[in-house]
């Protein structure tokens, strides 16, 4: 890794020559120089200072020296800066951006990070670098940008000292973005590492466990509390949560037990709960809600005014005093109960549906209808349709009503008009104004007050945690409509004055901006006066109103300059784009949990006021959406890290954990302009209080920039549409991600607006003629206007000469040092981190979008065995093809395959069963049936093959039963049958039927399944299971489903969801019949849209069940081939093809995984295994292993195969013996293990990574003999000096080496033998 310290000799050597030029000039001018000067030992305490101290260094009390030696550095940098118009190294920038990162100015450490990215070419290698645009971006909650930022130092440095934290705060993110495989395993290796972290270990596992809970794992969850309780010294607040969460689950989960029984254990959990803390206002509310589920109606009254008095006011809680006081019949109680409620969320579905419900009884129906309304405008409401229905009942018995008969008829209660300005009970405005009190005494600051560790010491947060519940109403500020209404209208005005005022010099406006420009801390101020506006006094809101005008003018000001500065970029985003209020309005209303209505109330817990923060969305278990907050710790001793979900007596979980505590601390600052993480944009706060410094930091001074400050980071024009290939591993990949467009981005629009750090055509060129190490360009290009597949890419062309001899590479390996260990990626060492591909360009006319499907029609063997055939199949330009009558021709007997014979054969074998809802098979809708989704989810079970058979029988005979009736009904079939898109789309879809598909029914075993293997030895040699031409023939073990036939048992509506084939090999599927099957497929070249699309709705492309939506991809110009495979026909799917399938009818089919001997196939096959790597998933395929049997096994003709392959072997052997080599020179010896026949790769028991040759094995497992292995990663995480571990070799070097020497460039005549092979 590339150290990203900056050298301060030639920094303060300049200062130290501008001090004496300044000499002879005034004495405030030379003291003032003076004070920019570094002294040796600042220098020397600065060197050590970046990115990776960040929350491990204090800044106030002990620390305040700290503190002001980063200021000074920081002066210092920017002042040789302004000297030297920008044109300094880029290092200074990097470095500028840790020291403000380290002071927690977020804004200007954008700025330079910004900056950094634009200057220095390989900037993926500066591990510092990225994790500190990371914490940057984690602030903002731009988590889409945080997580690539995080994943990129994990890729180019998996041994980064600060891995456990990135991990942590991944699994996070994950968590927040409902991606809860990719949580689970983030928050697994953050709790392995032993390096120090921000969270402790007991509070890694809380999430852990929490995460069961919110997947509806009840049980698993309940055993990881359990468990955790059992831990020795668990800190108060820890145990505190983990007891209120046991409780919550035993009152409101799927767990043993009968109510009574369950309802008993919840009281006593919470009752514990609270004595471990005793001011929590969640576990009195969760304590209230049980005692109202058993009638004890005064002790929930007391548990609930607990939670008031222990907590901020809280909708959820007022919603269930409501529910109580119209339970006893106390409708006007009830009536100001909601009122609250609602007054404090403007958007609770449940208490407006409640409220409506009171109205209703009380015979108020236009009150009634109201309140129902409101229900259903609340993005949270889960029961539209029904209150939709029950409004036009209403709606129909009024005008049923005799004239004037309601204006005569006395009401029970207020009308909901009347009601709204009823004065708020005294428990509310005493607890508000006691909370009012407490946030404008608040001092913000950051707690880390001890002096500056070193990388591997303990981090100073480690005091227990508070597990104070917040809801997305805080959000929002203002705590009753009025508020809001206040606050919009203010932003409103803010907003609409950007475009009034004169226009004036772009220099003075310039000026104007900047000294304009509010700190961070006025900033917070003035939101927290908006938001305690009822409750100032008078010197208060004279700052307020002083504040609010400043605020006017900047956002005025900023407007103006970025319009008149920035060339071309007239639809960038402002800084300030919606203003605060708005800004965060639409935040909180877009991550709002929704509330579902059972019964009489919401359940949402109570909350604490967070004094400063950001909104982040948390999914509940049940896949909605709530509030995470991260803010500053406290003087106190305790951090939130548990969140309040939506409660309701028939919920699932106690919502979605939050992590407070954590080292950046998010921020609710009303300069923080920051998208969605589902749309593709990145924050861009350029603030500087030195309008000079800031255009030097916006690259006004440089040529590299583009034409304005948003897209400077991309350098592209902001007119220009073009092709940029990000193809996966490809070299030039930005550093963050691909230029992304705009939310819509199905439309093919500009890319300007995209303000990451991220450059897609910035990087490397593919490699020339150079040596090995030298052979690729870092500088950067502008794109072309138009460009198809890249030719950049990740592993050598036919132009280079893989020389070097195995004597060589030794050579070159040795004396690396003690620490000279490479990561396992087996592409380039100057490749950068890989990247999704970009929609092809130009991009398709509409006309084009439904291409016809590629197919051969077979009349005899002899056209099954023509050689073209293979090459037509292998044709990269051919994504698909289908070989209709390939059965007949071979005279295959595909009864062999039939569920009567499959029963015969093998009646107990084992069927993976998915549980799935019968939909048409171009829509897929959520459950309710009310909107189209991407998301695919299905049940996963088990059973055997003779009991799907009678399922799928019994189907069938339903089946015919139903058309039976509809006959004898006289009732049009082709009607009833009519599924049209367009007709769907305009009426709720649903109930949907449940069906069962059976999958991944393993027929590897030759002994079980012959006559069916034998029957398939009949194919052509290109698309057998087993030949010679077969890349995954040659990797020595079973791969199941890949290179071992699998089958499938269908009914009609069996889906399989959209993905591409492990690692990128190609695919063959013959239908048995006796049903058709319905095919979409999209070229590899889209798999990149697809995966932004999967993002966009917060799915996982790799691992998630997605069903991709055919007006999305048409509207972003995405071709689909779409076609029937009837029986006997052969769908080959070629390299990196993107499919889904649906069953027309009841059907078995067969299918397994080929890798045909070409560069294409390899190439994205190596691609495929560097992102999975990149995503922290199994690549099944062990790349590295495969590669050297290769090399033993066959003989490559192809020279650009040839130099990948031989290229890799350079690598790995690089990597071995550089490895070995450092294990000694440790000490460590290397013990003789060797490898059996038929051994299968290796992988880390932790990471999942392939782990080939040196395998780090826990002494445990040798002496037991089961070797459970590790990388070296891994283990060095697990234990830094491996103690506990025992490294095993399996290669001799020797072999290895003679391999390597070897493997040499074969004949064409080899090459036809292997295709023409059986």
């Amino acid at each position: 890794m590339k150290s990203c310290g900056v050298s301060l000799t030639t920094a303060a050597v300049a200062f130290g020559d501008e001090a004496k030029k300044m000499a002879a000039g005034k004495a405030s001018s030379d003291s003032q120089e003076e004070s920019l000067c570094l002294s040796l030992e600042e220098r020397q305490t600065l060197r050590g200072m970046d990115s990776r101290l960040f929350g491990f260094v204090r800044l106030h009390e002990d620390g305040a020296r700290t503190k002001t030696l980063l200021g000074k550095a920081v002066r210092c940098y920017e002042s040789l800066i302004l000297k030297a118009e920008g044109k300094v190294e880029s290092d200074f920038f990097c470095q500028l951006g840790h020291f403000n990162l380290l002071l927690e100015d977020y804004s200007k450490a954008l700025s330079a990070y910004q900056r950094y990215y634009s200057l220095q070419a390989d900037y993926w290698k500066n591990g510092a670098f990225l994790y500190g645009l990371g914490l940057v971006y984690f602030y903002y909650n731009a988590f889409h940008w945080a997580i690539k930022a995080f994943q990129d130092v994990l890729y180019v440095d998996p041994s980064f000292c600060r891995a456990k934290e990135i991990h942590l705060r991944l699994g996070l993110m994950f968590k927040v973005n409902t991606d809860y495989r990719s949580s689970l395993k983030h928050f697994q290796l953050a709790l392995i590492d032993c390096n120090p972290c921000t969270l402790s270990s007991a509070e890694i596992q809380f999430h852990i466990a929490h995460l069961y809970e919110t997947q509806r794992k009840y049980h698993s969850a309940k055993e990881a509390y359990e468990q955790l309780l059992q831990k020795e010294n668990l800190p108060a607040q820890v145990k505190a949560t983990v007891l209120q969460q046991l409780g919550w689950m035993h009152h409101n989960m799927d767990v043993a037990g009968d109510k009574a029984t369950k309802e008993s254990y919840a009281i006593q959990y919470l009752r514990k709960s609270i004595e471990a803390d005793p001011n929590s206002g969640q576990s009195w509310y969760f304590l209230g809600r049980c005692y109202s589920s058993i009638g004890k109606v005064q002790d929930a009254f007391v548990s609930y005014r607990q939670s008031i008095d222990k907590s901020e006011a809280s909708a959820d809680t007022w919603c269930s005093i409501g529910v109580l006081y119209q339970q006893q019949n106390q409708p006007m109680d009830a009536l100001q109960a909601y009122i609250c409620a609602v007054q404090l969320d403007n958007g609770h579905a449940a208490a407006w549906m409640d409220l409506g419900t009171l109205y209703e009884s009380c015979s108020q129906p236009q009150d009634a209808i109201k309140c129902y309304l409101n229900a259903t405008r609340s993005k949270h409401c889960s029961n539209t349709s029904t209150l939709a229905a029950r409004i036009k009942f209403l709606q129909a018995q009024l005008c049923n009503l005799p004239q004037g008969s309601l204006q005569n008829k006395t009401k029970l209660l207020p009308s909901i008009e009347e009601a709204w300005s009823l004065p708020i009970p005294a428990e509310l405005t005493s607890r508000q104004g006691a909370m009012n009190t407490a946030q404008q005494a608040y001092k913000h600051h950051h707690p880390n007050t001890e002096p500056v560790l070193n990388h591997s010491q303990t981090p100073i947060l480690q005091q227990p945690l508070s597990l104070h519940m917040i809801t997305p109403s805080q959000v929002e500020g203002p705590s009753s409509p009025a508020k809001k209404t206040r606050t919009s209208s203010q932003t409103k005005n803010v907003s609409d004055n950007w475009n009034s005022g004169q226009s004036v010099s772009h220099h003075s406006e310039q000026q104007q901006v900047y000294s304009l420009c509010l700190t961070p801390q006025k900033l917070q101020r003035l939101e927290q006066l908006r938001a305690n506006r009822d409750n100032l006094n008078p010197a208060q809101k004279h700052q307020l109103e002083q504040l609010e005008s400043q605020f006017v003018l900047m956002q005025q000001g900023l407007h103006k300059s970025q319009s008149s500065c920035l060339s071309g970029a007239n639809e960038e985003q402002p800084l300030f784009s919606t203003g605060s209020a708005q800004y965060h309005q639409a935040t909180s209303t877009d991550f709002k949990k929704r509330n579902e209505h059972l019964t009489l109330c919401s359940d949402s817990v109570p909350q604490k006021v967070a004094d400063s923060h950001l909104s982040s969305h948390v999914a509940t278990s049940d896949g909605q959406q709530g509030i995470i907050f991260t803010k500053d710790s406290q003087p106190s001793k305790h951090r939130s890290f548990v969140p309040e979900t939506s409660r309701h007596t028939g919920d699932t979980s106690n919502g979605s954990a939050d992590v407070k505590g954590l080292s950046n601390h998010v921020h609710h600052v009303i300069a923080d302009v920051v998208c969605s993480p589902n749309h593709g944009d990145s924050p861009n706060l350029l603030i500087s209080d030195n309008p000079q410094l800031s255009a030097l930091l916006i690259g006004k001074a440089s040529d590299n920039m583009g034409t304005g400050t948003c897209d400077k980071v991309n350098n592209i024009p902001p007119a220009v549409h073009t092709k940029i290939d990000n193809s996966v591993a490809s070299s030039p990949s930005s550093a963050i991600s691909t230029a992304t467009p705009s939310p819509k981005s199905t439309e093919q629009t500009s890319i300007h607006s995209v303000t990451s750090l991220n450059s897609s055509h910035s990087g490397l060129h593919a490699v020339n003629g150079e040596g090995l190490e030298n052979s690729q360009s870092s500088t950067k290009v502008d794109p072309p206007l138009v460009n198809h597949r890249s030719t950049s890419q990740i592993i050598p062309s036919m132009s280079v000469s893989i020389c070097p001899s195995s004597a060589e590479v030794l050579k070159a390996c040795r004396n690396l040092g003690k620490n000279g260990l490479f990561n396992s990626c087996i592409l380039l060492d100057k490749c950068p981190p890989p990247r999704p591909p970009t929609s092809p360009y130009p991009p398709l006319p509409k006309d084009k979008l439904n291409p016809p499907t590629p197919s051969i029609y077979l009349e005899n063997k002899r056209d099954a065995f023509f050689p073209p055939l293979h090459q037509f199949c292998t044709n990269p330009k051919n994504p698909v093809t289908v070989i209709r009558g390939l059965a007949g021709a071979l005279k295959l007997d595909l009864g062999l395959f039939s569920t009567k014979t499959l029963v015969e054969a093998n009646n107990e074998h084992m069927v993976e069963v998915r549980t799935q809802l019968l939909q048409p098979s171009d829509e897929n809708w959520d459950p309710t049936g009310t909107k189209k989704i991407w998301r695919c989810e299905s049940n996963r079970s088990h059973t055997t093959i003779a009991k799907y058979a009678q399922y799928q029988a019994s189907s069938f005979q339903e089946s015919l039963r139903e058309e039976n009736e509809k006959r004898t009904q006289h009732k049009d079939h082709s009607d009833n049958e009519s599924t049209s898109s367009e007709n769907s789309g305009r009426r709720k879809k649903g109930p949907f039927k449940t069906i069962k598909f059976g999958t991944n029914i393993d027929l590897s075993d030759n002994k079980k399944w012959k006559l069916q293997l034998h029957e398939l030895t009949k194919l052509p040699a290109f698309v057998r299971v087993v030949s010679a031409g077969n890349l995954l023939s040659h990797v020595g073990h079973t791969i199941l489903g890949m290179n071992t036939v699998q089958l499938y048992m269908k009914v009609p509506g069996s889906r399989t969801p959209g993905h591409q084939e492990n690692n990128n090999f190609c695919s063959v599927n013959i239908n048995i019949g006796p049903g058709d099957c319905e095919w979409f497929v999209v070229p590899e070249d889209y798999w990149g849209v697809l995966n932004d699309f999967c993002e966009k709705n917060n799915l996982n492309f790799l691992m998630s069940s997605w069903w991709p939506n055919l007006e999305d991809l048409y509207e972003a110009n995405v071709p689909v081939y779409r076609f029937i495979q009837r029986p006997g026909d052969l769908v080959w799917i070629n390299a990196g093809t993107v499919h889904w399938v649906q069953a027309v009818g009841w059907c078995n089919n067969i299918a397994w995984n080929v890798g045909p001997l070409t560069a294409c196939q390899y190439k994205l096959a190596v691609e495929r295994y560097e992102w999975n790597k990149f995503q922290s998933v199994k690549s099944l395929v062990p790349m590295v292993h495969l590669s050297w049997n290769m090399a033993r096994n066959i003989k490559v003709s192809d020279p650009k195969l040839f130099e990948m392959i031989k290229y890799c072997l350079l690598k790995i052997l690089k990597q071995c013996q550089t490895l070995r080599e450092a294990l000694l020179a440790a000490g460590k010896e290397v013990i003789w293990h060797g490898r059996t026949n038929d051994e299968p790769a290796h992988y880390c028991n932790i990471c999942e990574v392939e782990v080939f040759n040196l395998l780090f094995v826990t002494n445990e497992s040798n002496t037991q003999k089961t070797y459970i292995v590790h990388c070296q990663d891994c283990a060095r995480k697990t234990s830094r000096s491996l103690e506990n571990f025992v490294v095993l070799e399996q290669y001799k070097m020797e072999d290895l080496i003679q391999v390597y020497d070897q493997f040499k460039l074969g004949s064409d005549q080899y090459a036809l033998s292997l295709s023409s092979s059986s």
